[in-house]
């Protein structure tokens, strides 16, 4: 399995999963093919009738429900160099959720109250979940995340997120943040590595654990509780 910090662009055999095939997915699909046109890429979607637009579109889509194919095909080796989720869920929480349901006992816990207001313009989901992001606006399609400067407004990021929620450390909780790297102008994935890496570390965990996904500007939280059995 590759390094975690491998770029997409080295090599013409990159390999992609996107978990999703709606609009995001569609466009993470067109977008990496243009970058990548030697590249290996599947689309996971559960509607049939989205899977025959993306066949009749020339991708190879998978009709399967995005996390039972990550649960089932991450399993065993061959690995895909990357995974892109375009799905309106927190995609690694829900693989981790089915991972850690085989052994352990998982309930869902606010995220405390005084860490949700050092947080960058946090919006609470109907399941406690967080989204978090450094713009109050909406952010371009094709924004190619600059290493410094916001390319909405020209200035300065004030942080990069995922550095910032790694820094996060309490005693009741233990932070565990998976990165998003930028794969195309607009898209983000991760790899197979980071979601191992992130299971060993809340199986290890002691306590509740807080399991972010960010990339440099945006970000998912999702706050949990480990029991055996």
């Amino acid at each position: 399995m590759q390094d975690i910090a491998h770029a997409p662009g080295k090599s013409a055999l990159d390999k992609f999963w996107i978990i999703g095939g709606g609009k995001f997915g569609l466009r993470a699909a067109k977008t990496l093919s243009k970058k990548h046109p030697l590249t290996n890429l599947i689309i996971v979607e559960k509607e049939k009738a989205v899977c025959r637009q993306l066949e009749r579109l020339g991708f190879e889509a998978v009709c399967r429900d995005g996390i039972q194919y990550l649960e089932r095909n991450l399993a065993s080796a061959p690995y895909p160099d990357w995974i892109v989720p375009a799905i309106p869920l927190h995609t690694a929480y829900e693989w981790l959720r089915t991972k850690l349901s085989k052994s352990h006992t998982l309930q869902k816990i606010a995220v405390p109250q005084d860490l949700v207001t050092e947080l960058p313009n946090p919006i609470n989901a109907e399941t406690g979940r967080l989204y978090i992001s450094i713009a109050d606006f909406k952010c371009p399609e094709n924004c190619p995340e600059p290493d410094k400067i916001c390319t909405h407004t020209g200035k300065p990021r004030l942080m990069v997120l995922h550095e910032f929620l790694k820094s996060i450390q309490r005693k009741d909780l233990k932070t565990v943040v998976i990165r998003s790297h930028q794969l195309a102008p607009g898209v983000g994935g991760y790899t197979p590595r980071a979601l191992f890496a992130a299971l060993n570390e809340i199986e290890a965990a002691q306590g509740p654990v807080l399991l972010s996904t960010a990339c440099s500007c945006h970000g998912v939280m999702d706050a949990f509780q480990l029991s055996a059995g």
